[in-house]
């Protein structure tokens, strides 16, 4: 519906401002393809060959789409560069102001059920399509102010205004793709969410300490691994017991968690550890 709306207040217009914005529209619909299939193939359970499941598949939409918008920007670039070599004048200015007064209120609908998904799923790729429709309240709003100095007599801004979009959609590139490389080079949660996961298995009974606490995220999924530190002489069973009960605390909130517990005795001593995770913290 913006697409078509963009596209003839586009032919109406000759707006350049306008036609950036229908190429980021049609660099929407690219992408939220991409995250479509990603997001599908992410929730598959795992499988003999990918044991943590699918979930990297929306870090891989994120770069997809990232470099769906850094064309975008670039080929706006290349447009708003003629125009201001070769100016021309813009036509039924009303239209598109209109237009892009459309466009702004639904872009912003759809903005609030997306970051509504994001808080009760931490998807990915729907996080990095949720930051790309936040830039296009930006790009639709810097169109509505060039329009609205053009039917004052500057149209000449018009060219200069698709450049600044161009240059915030490249910004907004940019940080899709650092959030996305984030997630595949499995970067720790961060240190808040961390110290939560610490706090939560040191107020269980029974737990003496923990040490070698790993994490990262594939998709939806948050992985941690963790060292508890127990009595030495409880039997294999209420050591079980305990770590049954860490993990369960840790995934009251977060049902997809993957929480992996190994058991040491705590009056074992660092000496006596020779994992890597002790190694690691």
């Amino acid at each position: 519906m913006l697409i078509v709306a963009k596209l003839l207040a586009w032919l109406a217009t000759g707006s350049v401002s306008i036609m950036a914005t229908l190429v980021d529209s049609l660099m929407d619909v690219g992408a939220s393809l991409v995250n479509l299939f990603a997001v599908r193939y992410s929730l598959m359970p795992a499988d003999d060959e990918h044991r943590f499941g699918h979930g990297k598949a929306e870090a891989l939409a994120g770069l997809g789409q990232a470099a769906f918008i850094v064309g975008s920007a670039v080929f706006l670039l290349l447009e708003a560069g003629d125009r201001l070599l070769n100016p021309q004048p813009l036509e039924h200015v009303e239209v598109g102001i209109g237009v892009m007064l459309f466009a702004m209120i639904s872009t912003l609908l759809l903005l609030t059920v997306q970051r509504h998904v994001v808080r009760k799923t931490g998807s990915t790729a729907i996080r990095a399509d949720a930051l790309h429709y936040a830039t296009d309240l930006a790009t639709n709003g810097a169109t509505l102010a060039a329009l609205f100095l053009a039917a004052r007599g500057f149209p000449g801004l018009d060219p200069i205004f698709a450049i600044g979009i161009a240059v915030y959609i490249l910004y907004s590139a940019g940080q899709i793709a650092r959030e996305a490389i984030r997630l595949l080079m499995d970067q720790e949660l961060p240190p808040e969410e961390r110290e939560f996961i610490r706090d939560t298995a040191l107020a269980t009974p029974g737990v003496l300490g923990i040490h070698g606490l790993r994490t990262w995220q594939t998709g939806q999924r948050k992985v941690i691994q963790m060292h508890l530190e127990l009595d030495g002489d409880l039997s294999l069973r209420e050591a079980h017991r305990i770590a049954v009960d860490v993990e369960k605390r840790l995934r009251r909130d977060d049902p997809l968690m993957d929480v992996n517990i190994h058991q040491d005795p705590a009056d074992l001593g660092k000496e006596g550890r020779h994992s890597l995770a002790d190694e690691l913290g």
